[in-house]
């Protein structure tokens, strides 16, 4: 019973010390210039991001993690907001260099990051992002 209760403590203490250096780091980001503000935590309308005719991979654990992970993409949040048909194709060539630089285990969590932080995929990326998740639900 005891090694249970101390099991939680030490993993809260973690979970604080790894929340405060993240937030450090976007801190130093946001006074670095290099994103305007802390992102905001938009709360999807529905399990599914609405930007393929597909769920996101394992739409229950989706659920229940609503914290917004970055992929190494915070540049990406200039385009919140931004309809995925007005992108010019530089802006998408920044999408898509982002995209292929991950592990296509990545693929969905990615999707639901862009998602949840208002950020429309560029039309002409869904395809081949579709394609990926679509090869990745067949594995799983």
């Amino acid at each position: 019973m005891w090694i249970l209760v101390i099991a939680l403590v030490v993993l809260g203490i973690i979970a604080l010390i790894a929340g405060g250096i993240r937030n450090s780091k976007l801190q130093k980001k946001i006074d670095s210039g290099e994103i305007e503000k802390m992102p905001e935590v938009v709360e999807p309308e529905a399990e599914c991001c609405g930007q393929f005719e597909i769920c996101e991979q394992d739409s229950l654990l989706a659920a229940v993690s609503k914290d917004v992970e970055y992929y190494d993409d915070e540049e990406l949040d200039r385009y919140r907001g931004m309809p995925s048909d007005s992108y010019t194709e530089d802006q998408a060539e920044e999408f898509r260099e982002v995209f292929y630089t991950m592990d296509e285990t990545d693929v969905p969590g990615w999707v639901r990051s862009l998602t949840l932080r208002s950020i429309e995929m560029p039309d002409a990326m869904k395809d081949e992002v579709l394609l990926i998740v679509n090869e990745r639900r067949k594995i799983s």
